[in-house]
C-alpha cells in the first residue's frame, strides 16, 4: 500500500531554508528571496559576484537544505561536452560500451564561471536547463528530478572568457548579484568561525518529492487579470523606452510571473499580487533587457516599477 503524500507547508519550508542560508553565509533578504523563488518554481539561477564571497557555499547549503545530490562543474575553455554530460566507456568484461554519467546528473548543479567555456560545451548545459534532458550519441537521456542549475559569472574578469549569448541568459529564471558579506559576519570569519562546521550542522528541510510537490503547487497559483495586465504594462513599457535596444519579451513576462507565483506560495497565498511582482522585477527582467550604449537595465526596471501604475 502506497504511503499518503504528506502536506508541505510552503511558508515554514521557505523560512527554514532562509535560516539555513543565513546561518552559513551572509546574504541579504533581497538576495535570498529570488533564489528561493527560482528553486521552488523549478527555474535556474545566475549568480554574479567576485570570487571568494561564498557562491559555492551558498549552493552547497541550498543542496543540503533540499536533501539533494550536489555536483560542481568548473567551466574552463578546454572543457568538453562529455566532461559535463558523460561519455560511453568500453567495458571489456561485458564486451560492450556503458554510459558513465557526468556531473550534470544531480539535483543541484553548480556551473562555476559559465563564461569561461566554449559555446559548444555551454550548449549542452542549456539543453539540460531548457528540456530536463541531454543528448548523447543520438539518444536523449532524462535528467533526475528535481533538477536545478546555479551558475556563476564573474562580472569583473574578462581575460579568457566568452560572451554569454542573450539566449543563454534567458534560460535563467533570475539573476542575483552577490556582494561582500556584512561586517559582523566577515569579522566572525576572521575570528575563527568555520563555515564548514556551520554547513555540517544544517538539517534538510525538504526532500526531492517534497520539492516536486511545491513546484506543482506553484504552477497552480492563480494570476488574476489585473495582475497580468500590470505585468504586461511593465514589459511593454520597456520595449518603447528610448534607452532600450531590446525590451522584455513575452517569455520574460511569463518567467517573471512564474517567480511571482512561487513568492505568493512562500507567503501563504494561492494567488499573485503586484507586491509579489515588484521585488522580483530586477532579478527576473533586467538580464532579459538589452540597453543602448552604457545604459543600466537594473535602473531602468526599477524606474518602470516606480512609474507604471497598477490596474485597479
Amino acid at each position: 500500500m502506497q504511503a499518503p503524500t504528506r502536506t508541505i507547508d510552503a511558508v515554514a519550508c521557505g523560512q527554514a531554508i532562509s535560516r539555513n542560508l543565513a546561518q552559513v553565509i551572509s546574504l541579504p533578504a533581497a538576495a535570498i528571496e529570488p533564489i528561493l523563488c527560482a528553486v521552488i518554481a523549478g527555474g535556474h539561477v545566475l549568480l554574479e559576484g567576485i570570487p571568494g564571497i561564498g557562491k559555492t557555499l551558498l549552493a552547497r547549503t541550498l543542496a543540503r537544505s533540499i536533501d539533494g545530490e550536489f555536483r560542481r562543474i568548473q567551466f574552463t575553455n578546454d572543457l568538453m561536452p562529455s566532461d559535463v554530460v558523460g561519455t560511453a566507456v568500453w567495458r571489456p568484461d561485458v564486451g560492450k560500451f556503458s554510459f558513465v554519467r557526468g556531473p550534470l546528473f544531480a539535483n543541484l548543479v553548480l556551473a562555476d564561471e559559465i563564461n569561461r567555456t566554449s559555446p559548444r560545451t555551454l550548449s549542452c548545459l542549456l539543453e539540460a536547463m531548457e528540456n530536463g534532458r541531454v543528448s548523447v550519441e543520438g539518444r536523449s537521456l532524462e535528467l533526475g528530478q528535481p533538477f536545478t542549475v546555479l551558475a556563476t559569472r564573474n562580472p569583473i574578469e574578462f581575460h579568457g572568457t566568452y560572451p554569454v549569448p542573450e539566449a543563454a541568459l534567458d534560460r535563467f529564471l533570475v539573476r542575483v548579484e552577490l556582494d561582500y558579506p556584512e561586517a559582523a559576519f566577515e569579522l566572525q570569519l576572521y575570528s575563527g568561525a568555520d563555515p564548514e562546521q556551520k554547513l555540517a550542522a544544517v538539517q534538510p528541510v525538504l526532500n526531492g518529492q517534497d520539492l516536486l510537490q511545491l513546484r506543482a503547487a506553484t504552477a497552480a497559483v492563480a494570476v488574476r487579470e489585473a495582475v497580468a495586465e500590470y505585468a504586461y504594462r511593465v514589459v511593454t513599457a520597456s520595449r518603447g523606452h528610448a534607452a532600450v535596444q531590446l525590451g522584455a519579451s513575452p517569455r520574460a513576462a511569463l518567467m517573471w510571473l512564474r517567480a511571482a507565483k512561487a513568492r505568493a506560495l512562500l507567503h501563504g497565498r494561492d494567488y499573485v499580487l503586484p507586491d509579489d511582482l515588484k521585488p522580483l522585477a530586477v532579478p527576473a527582467l533586467a538580464h532579459r533587457i538589452f540597453m543602448r550604449g552604457d545604459g543600466d537595465a537594473r535602473a531602468l526596471v526599477q524606474d518602470l516599477i516606480r512609474t507604471v501604475p497598477v490596474p485597479l
